[in-house]
């Protein structure tokens, strides 16, 4: 599965950005474990609280494009190192934050900004340009799993920081971990690196207008939103309806942890399998495996082993479709400005994200329950796996200049 990433130098490479992306994934994606203490603490109120992690889970989409540009256009060794020391002041300045306001600026703005310049556009963009085109699909799969593997390791070490020292002392430590990722910046991209000229291409903005205007890149998108509606909806109230099943919260909390699990295996064979097949047909599959696990999941008995089974499902996809989907980026535009292309799709997909934790939040309050909710799902994946299949995997064809 990996041999294509064999050489060490290849490998040096692929294992400094997937251990950057479990710092970044890892640190973004436990700070729920926060949520309790900090209402207890300041007295805010949760819904105060979640909107700034709301407020978070936009940011985090929005600023991927214009990290990933600035990459493209300088180098991502200083978004890189600007993206840590980010979301190192973030988690530092919150625990002296006692207002709503505070914590959309210390959560909502400086951590989601610093996550997001060290996540997927940039990492990915800048491994791309260092690693031949034969090991790209299987190093894009062994960065994603570090993210997965960040959130496996992370939530429980925080866990326990939060019970040993206290939330405050959890926070500062977090900081303290997230700037000691800093010398693997120097190993993925080196200081004499530079980005690569571009020769009368028209810059980034060109690119983004030409690739806008490409069917297939739209397409894409519009699978990757489903796919954030799909995860924001499913992360953010599976422990809801857990318990309206009348079950343990254990079993949510469990259930998350499988999903992370299950979804280093599942980025380490979609990574191998861009290698080989068709990258369309395998998010296609993808999608299509979600609306039909789905479907499962309603007509089953509600027990805790139906929960487990579910999430080990859920996570061979969570975050799997990043391989892929940066794969059809590459393949149609080139690596010159993937940062800044894959970014968009990543803003897509918080996009849907956005809307499928709100619409969630909405239709529990409205009819009671999530049913409503499963069913879109399973309308908007049955449609992504459909919407996939007319991708063209291939540079859109030039134009001859007139002579």
């Amino acid at each position: 599965m990996l041999r294509s990433l064999g050489s060490r130098d290849v490998m040096v490479v692929t294992l400094a950005a997937a251990g950057i992306l479990m710092v970044t994934m890892g640190a973004r994606q436990s700070l729920g474990l926060f949520v309790s203490p900090l209402n207890t603490s300041t007295g805010l109120g949760i819904a105060t609280i979640s909107f700034a992690l709301a407020v978070g889970q936009f940011v985090w989409g929005a600023i991927q494009p214009l990290a990933g540009a600035v990459a493209d256009r300088h180098g991502p060794g200083k978004v890189l190192v600007g993206g840590l020391v980010v979301l190192a002041v973030g988690s530092a300045l919150t625990p002296w934050m006692t207002s709503g306001f505070g914590l959309v600026v210390s959560l909502g703005l400086l951590s989601a900004i610093g996550s997001g310049a060290g996540s997927f556009s940039v990492l990915i963009g800048a491994a791309a340009q260092r690693l031949p085109l034969s090991a790209r699909g299987s190093a894009s799969g062994v960065i994603n799993a570090g993210g997965s593997f960040g959130q496996f390791v992370f939530a429980p070490v925080l866990q326990k920081l939060i019970q040993s020292v206290g939330w405050m002392g959890a926070m500062w430590s977090l900081a303290v971990m997230t700037l000691a990722a800093l010398p693997l910046v120097r190993v993925l991209a080196p200081k004499g690196q530079e980005a690569p000229k571009a020769h009368d291409d028209g810059g980034v903005w060109k690119a983004v207008r030409g690739a806008m205007g490409d069917r297939s890149y739209l397409l894409l998108h519009a699978g990757f939103f489903t796919c954030g509606f799909h995860i924001a909806f499913l992360v953010t109230h599976l422990p809801s309806e857990v318990d309206l099943c009348g079950l343990p919260a254990g079993v949510a909390s469990w259930s998350l942890a499988i999903i992370g699990l299950s979804n280093i295996v599942g980025s380490l064979i979609a990574g191998a399998a861009v290698s080989r097949y068709s990258s369309k047909y395998i998010l296609a599959a993808m999608y299509g495996s979600r609306a039909l696990l789905v479907a499962v999941y309603l007509i089953a008995p509600k027990t805790s082993l139906t929960f487990y089974l579910f999430a080990a499902g859920l996570g061979l996809t969570w975050l799997a479709t990043v391989p892929p989907t940066a794969a059809i980026v590459g393949k149609l535009f080139g690596v010159r400005y993937l940062g800044t292309l894959f970014g968009m799709t990543l803003l897509s997909h918080q996009t849907g994200g956005f809307l499928g934790a709100w619409l969630g939040g909405l239709a529990f309050m409205e009819f009671g329950d999530f049913s409503w909710m499963w069913y879109a799902d399973i309308a908007l994946a049955a449609l992504a796996a459909v919407v996939n299949l007319p991708i063209r995997e291939a540079p859109p064809p030039r134009v001859a200049l007139a002579t």
